[in-house]
């Protein structure tokens, strides 16, 4: 019988996760939040995804994803990496009822660790992210 621990890790904290619907696709093209020098990143893989026969992976606010780096220096182009999804334009429904929606899908790259490679995060985190990844909360000014 396996019990959930609170543990922080490169997965996050493994704990209840609200149904938030997953709206970044795989190969989805979304921007970079943090001042690692990437500006846009394209999403290749969902960890942790359980699909179904054909069904396209897709990720949403606060999921680890894989990503390369399509737009930055050229020593980051066309580089893997690991990164969180921090904001998603489709709507988040709280449990109070409300719907959140964020202007852009932007994502922060992470070590294998689970540490932040940027030293800032550029405009809000959704709140469903900061929550379940404790290091991205510290960095983060804003938490929506």
């Amino acid at each position: 019988m396996s019990t959930k621990s609170r543990a922080v890790s490169a997965k996050g904290v493994q704990e209840f996760k609200l149904y938030i619907t997953r709206s970044i696709p795989v190969s989805a093209v979304i921007n970079c939040a943090d001042n690692t020098g990437a500006k846009t990143l394209k999403v290749v893989q969902v960890t942790g995804y359980k699909g179904r026969l054909r069904r396209v992976p897709a990720a949403s606010v606060g999921d680890h994803v894989t990503v390369v780096v399509k737009k930055g220096p050229p020593e980051m182009r066309k580089q893997t990496f690991g990164a969180v999804i921090v904001r998603q334009k489709y709507p988040v429904r709280r449990i109070s009822g409300m719907r959140v929606s964020f202007e852009d899908n932007a994502a922060v790259i992470i070590t294998p660790e689970g540490d932040l490679k940027g030293t800032d995060i550029k405009g809000p985190v959704a709140t469903e992210a900061a929550e379940r990844w404790p290091r991205i909360a510290n960095l983060a000014t804003i938490i929506v």
